[in-house]
C-alpha cells in the first residue's frame, strides 16, 4: 500500500536519492526535471517520471502538484529557479514545500519567503570534500555512532578481478560490502561526484554482491565498517 504521494524537483544525486528511496517505501513519487537525460535514468526507479520546467505554474497544474501531500524542491544547480519554483508551489497552494539550500543566505532567503522545512546538505559536503582530499578513493562518507562510516570508494586497484571471497573483506578487513555500483560501459566513466553537474549516470547498483562476485576497475564500492578497518582495507590494496 503507497505510504503517500510526492513529488520531487530536481534529479541530480540529492534528489533522485531521495525519490527513489521514497518509493522504495512505497510512496507513489512523481519525479521532475528539465533534463530529459536525468528524467530517463530515474525512470524505472519512480512511479512516474516526467521532464518539464518547474518554473511553469501550468506544466506543475498538469501534473496535479497541488495534490501532493509533500514537494520536494532540491534544485541544486540555480538558485533562482529555486526560488521561482518555491514561488509557484505557494501560489498554487501546495501544502507541504521542502527545499534544499545551499548555504547560510540561502537558507536565510528561503526562510523570508516562509519556508518551514529546509534542507541543508553543505555539512555533508563539506566532509565528503575533505575526506576526498585526504584520500582521493573516497567518493562519499556518512558517519555514524561508534567510528562506523559508510563510505562510497572507487575500487583499490589491488582488487580487479578478484572475487570478494578472495578479496576476504569481512574476514581480514572487518568491512562489509554493503552494494556496489558498476559503470555500464558506454562512456569514460565520470569520478566527481562533488555537485548535481557532474553525477556520474553511467554507474548502476548491481544488487547484493555474492562470494562470486568478481571486482572490476572502474567499480564503486559501498562499505560499512570502522573508518580505521576501511582504510586499512583501501591503503593494503591501492
Amino acid at each position: 500500500m503507497a505510504e503517500g504521494r510526492f513529488a520531487v524537483i530536481g534529479m541530480g544525486r540529492f534528489g533522485s536519492a531521495i525519490a527513489q528511496r521514497l518509493t522504495e517505501k512505497g510512496a507513489e513519487v512523481i519525479a521532475m526535471d528539465a533534463s530529459r537525460e536525468r528524467i530517463e535514468h530515474v525512470r524505472d526507479k519512480v512511479t512516474y517520471a516526467v521532464a518539464l520546467d518547474s518554473t511553469d505554474k501550468d506544466a506543475l497544474i498538469s501534473q496535479g502538484i497541488e495534490e501532493m501531500d509533500a514537494v520536494v524542491v532540491a534544485l541544486g544547480e540555480n538558485f533562482q529557479d529555486v526560488l521561482l519554483t518555491t514561488f509557484v508551489l505557494q501560489e498554487l497552494g501546495v501544502g507541504r514545500i521542502i527545499v534544499r539550500a545551499n548555504g547560510e543566505v540561502q537558507t536565510r532567503i528561503l526562510e523570508k519567503m516562509g519556508v518551514k522545512e529546509i534542507l541543508s546538505p553543505e555539512a555533508e559536503v563539506s566532509n565528503a570534500v575533505a575526506d576526498n582530499l585526504i584520500n582521493p578513493h573516497v567518493l562519499m562518507t556518512v558517519t555514524l555512532p561508534d567510528s562506523y562510516q559508510i563510505i562510497e570508494v572507487k575500487a583499490p586497484k589491488g582488487i580487479a578481478g578478484r572475487t570478494l571471497q578472495e578479496i576476504g573483506l569481512r574476514e581480514k578487513y572487518k568491512v562489509n560490502l554493503v552494494t556496489l555500483l558498476r559503470w555500464d560501459g558506454t562512456e569514460q566513466p565520470q569520478m566527481e561526484y562533488f555537485s548535481d553537474n557532474t553525477t556520474d549516470i553511467h554507474h548502476h547498483i548491481i544488487g547484493v554482491p555474492t562470494a562470486d562476485t568478481v571486482m572490476e576497475e572502474t567499480d564503486i564500492l559501498l562499505l560499512f565498517g570502522t573508518g580505521k578497518n576501511i582504510q586499512r582495507f583501501i591503503d593494503i590494496n591501492s
